[in-house]
């Protein structure tokens, strides 16, 4: 098992259409210079520069609406600019609410059609012996793969490939726009919420995205032994939005603003619920394999350096993130598991009663 945390303050460069800020409207140039004598000219040549000067305009409202003037126009720490921060306070405690609920839900229902399909499966598996084997069914092949895998590694499988397309519609140049305004989070945003959860399958890096999905797939079979499939989504969905309100609230304390985008934040609650639950297990770095040390040894030293990066205003990465996700999962892991998840059994009876209810009858109890 090997571990590797990264994360990208991401500054989108590639089709950045701020970058050509130096050129003016040819309205602004007449005003600006000596007036000449008019030219007959074509009507073509005088319509040309305009979309171009339109694209730069949008361009404009768009870092105007990313980047609001903030620090001239409120103090930071102020009751004003702490305002922004109460929707996504919401969001964060709805959003986190609603996960556990339905992963109580998921488990409910996984557990009753597993009970009801016993026979179902029996006799499929009788029916599999004695049908005749194909051979080179390409079909069988992914299947026999699929099943190979551990529990922990199918239940990421989905976050991962969600990763991927995400990462692919990055490289769509008519979405870059759609791509900065809902994939990538930022405090100074227009849009506050949704980028809170939808940043957390948002990678513009290659490397980036797969040294996330690498740590996520090595404690995918730890992480979802321990908690159970449903359990371990509600956390990491949770994790994203919770460690991306922090990095809001970090934000908008010091008035660093920017996009950040990455998966990070959850994969780092992962991470330490891992090693804050079997703390004396071994790691090692992914490319050092030969230097191993203990998962407390190991979360104790990420701690210590996002705690330093934030001290000391480091911008590579997003530390605020990464300490609001390793503090989630210490703090679920110790009493998180016991206040939320041990106490669905009210709201899972709600559930069981409006089912059977709904069912006439026939939803029998499990």
């Amino acid at each position: 098992m090997a571990w590797r945390s990264c994360s990208v303050l991401f500054r989108p460069t590639v089709g950045d259409p701020f970058r050509r800020g130096s050129r003016w409207p040819h309205s602004f140039q007449q005003r600006c210079g000596f007036r000449k004598v008019s030219k007959k000219t074509e009507p073509k040549k005088v319509e040309d520069p305009v979309p171009a000067h339109r694209e730069l305009a949008e361009a404009v409202v768009q870092r105007r609406t990313l980047t609001p003037k903030l620090d001239q126009q409120t103090p930071l720490g102020s009751p004003q600019a702490f305002s922004r921060l109460v929707r996504p306070f919401f969001f964060t405690v709805g959003f986190t609410g609603c996960s556990f609920g339905a992963a109580a839900i998921w488990q409910y229902e996984s557990l009753k059609s597993r009970i009801q399909g016993y026979f179902n499966d029996v006799r499929a598996d009788w029916l599999e012996k004695v049908r005749p084997q194909k051979r080179g069914d390409f079909r069988k092949e992914i299947n026999q793969w699929w099943h190979s895998l551990t529990e922990g590694q199918r239940t990421v499988t989905g976050i991962i490939a969600a990763n991927a397309v995400v990462f692919c519609c990055w490289r769509v140049p008519s979405l870059q726009r759609f791509m900065v305004r809902y994939f990538t989070a930022n405090p100074a945003s227009k849009t506050l919420c949704s980028p809170m959860l939808l940043s957390t399958f948002s990678h513009f890096s290659f490397f980036h995205m797969a040294a996330n999905m690498y740590v996520l797939w090595s404690f995918s079979t730890s992480a979802v032994s321990m908690l159970g499939r449903e359990q371990f989504m509600a956390v990491y969905l949770s994790a994203g939005v919770l460690s991306t309100f922090v990095s809001y609230v970090c934000k908008m304390a010091t008035g660093r603003f920017g996009p950040s985008l990455g998966a990070s934040g959850a994969i780092m609650t992962i991470l330490a619920a891992v090693c804050t639950k079997i703390p004396e297990t071994k790691l090692a770095i992914i490319f050092l394999p030969m230097f191993t040390f203990t998962a407390a040894n190991a979360l104790k030293a990420i701690v210590a350096m996002d705690t330093a990066g934030l001290v000391l205003g480091w911008r590579f990465f997003d530390h605020a993130a990464h300490l609001g996700g390793a503090m989630f999962g210490i703090w679920y892991i110790l009493f998180g598991h016991e206040l939320i998840w041990k106490n669905r059994e009210a709201f899972v009876k709600i559930w069981h009663e409006l089912r059977t209810r709904g069912g006439g009858g026939r939803g029998g109890s499990v």
